[in-house]
């Protein structure tokens, strides 16, 4: 298990925990996109600026993401290149979810999130919202 990596996640979910809109535009990398995969097979790809528009209306609402990480189990990293990627498995409200983060490593140390590969039960309601949201 690469702790250095392992670390660099607790940051991100600890910036997301705390709604430091700051520290999360700083770890997401320009080319970051989150690809949400359901059970049924529907997908849903969204960028940095979705997730920063999100965070700062959640921010601006006084709304969080969560209260805690106490849920979250690293299963394996795993670095390739000048990226590395770590496996984690959450359950909130019962709901089982999987996730495959990929990290930028450059000069050195873990920089900026890439990817994120989300594995849940059921995309229905954030379709609905996204298509509302598009109007």
């Amino acid at each position: 298990m690469d702790e250095a990596l392992v670390g660099r996640m607790r940051e991100y979910l600890a910036a997301g925990l705390e709604m430091d809109v700051e520290t999360l535009d700083a770890l997401y990398d320009p080319e970051f996109e989150n690809v949400r995969v359901d059970e049924a097979g529907q997908v849903v790809v969204l960028t940095k600026a979705d997730f920063m528009t999100r965070f700062r209306g959640l921010r601006e609402r006084g709304a969080r993401v969560g209260d805690s990480t106490d849920d979250v189990r690293f299963v394996a990293t795993s670095r390739h290149g000048d990226q590395g990627t770590v496996v984690m498995y959450r359950e909130e409200g019962g709901i089982q979810a999987r996730y495959s983060y990929v990290w930028r490593w450059e000069g050195g140390r873990w920089t900026t999130l890439l990817r994120e590969f989300t594995f849940e039960k059921d995309l229905s309601g954030l379709l609905r919202m996204i298509a509302a949201a598009r109007g």
